[in-house]
């Protein structure tokens, strides 16, 4: 049985990146559309406006991302594991969820070191605001996906028939049966 603690951070931790997520959204949406009302009224708008909108959708794709890790609805390339039987889906969710890992953390690593390149030379994103806080967001982002990539690789080596999302499990539920082919994702 699952620790109840551990249960409840996640809770919390999964209801933080969708506030998160929602907050971005409506930012971006605020902000899109005043620019067009002033560009209607007044024919121009704030200049800062444009670079916002362009550093929130860096943001928006990235915590999307971020939850289709979480619910293992991200893009998979899975056709190995649709023609295998039980031990072959379960190689294939190790060796696919440790290579996402793998790839998650590298890129994880490298955007740190972009990041410090960033606040060394002093970058300036616009409006004397440093780059390097619109950028955090990338090795933030890909950190978390990593660790989440790893903990399905633990999932699929330590508990039998780990599904990660109970939810697209197409074998148990017929009503889930169309999405079979919408990415999965037991495998990245």
């Amino acid at each position: 049985m699952p620790n109840p603690t551990i249960q409840r951070t996640f809770r919390w931790l999964h209801h933080m990146e969708d506030l998160l997520l929602a907050l971005v959204l409506f930012i971006m949406l605020a902000l899109a559309i005043t620019d067009i009302a002033m560009r209607l009224m007044t024919g121009g708008s704030l200049i800062w406006i444009p670079p916002v909108l362009q550093v929130l959708v860096l943001w928006l794709g990235l915590l999307g991302a971020l939850l289709a890790s979480r619910s293992q609805e991200h893009i998979a390339i899975d056709v190995i594991s649709r023609f295998v039987g039980p031990l072959g889906k379960k190689v294939c969710g190790i060796s696919g969820s440790l290579f996402a890992g793998i790839i998650c953390a590298i890129v994880a690593r490298y955007s740190i070191d972009f990041i410090q390149q960033s606040i060394e030379y002093d970058d300036i994103a616009f409006a004397q605001v440093p780059a390097w806080t619109l950028q955090i967001i990338i090795p933030f982002t890909f950190s978390l996906m990593s660790v989440r990539f790893f903990l399905h690789t633990l999932g699929f080596i330590r508990i039998p028939n780990y599904q990660p999302n109970p939810e697209l499990d197409s074998d148990s539920d017929p009503s889930t049966q169309n999405r079979s082919h919408q990415g999965q994702g037991e495998n990245l």
